[in-house]
């Protein structure tokens, strides 16, 4: 009869008993050194104040006018480039591509960013005061 040992090892040496198991919860470590000090917290310096006037860099209005503009000059530099290929003016294929793409593209990012924007708004209109 043929032997069915499934066993791959077939001297198997004893097993080691199981180390010390951990406390449970295992301890917390403090590496900051902040659990348990005699610090209270009134007497932490305060945080800096938020400046409430006019930012200085440009608001979103602004960016968002800028952004447009820029969108606008690419789609109208891709379709330029469209009327020059048709018309013979120009014969590099892969620049009438690329300038196709750009405009493609940026107005889809334009277009997500108003979708956010929409989405907000609306997420706003929907609060309770």
């Amino acid at each position: 009869a043929p032997d069915l040992n499934l066993n791959p090892n077939p001297n198997p040496e004893p097993r080691t008993p199981n180390p010390e198991p951990l406390p449970y919860p295992p301890p917390m470590s403090d590496p900051l050194g902040l659990i348990g000090s005699s610090v209270p917290f009134r007497d932490l310096p305060p945080l800096p104040a938020i400046d409430s006037g006019q930012s200085k860099g440009p608001g979103f209005k602004e960016l968002l006018e800028e952004q447009i503009d820029k969108v606008n000059q690419l789609q109208k530099d891709a379709k330029e480039a469209i009327e020059d290929l048709a018309a013979g003016r120009r014969n590099d294929l892969e620049s009438v591509m690329i300038a196709t793409v750009k405009a493609d593209t940026a107005f889809r990012m334009l277009l997500q960013v108003r979708n956010k924007v929409m989405g907000a708004y609306e997420e706003l209109k929907q609060m309770r005061i």
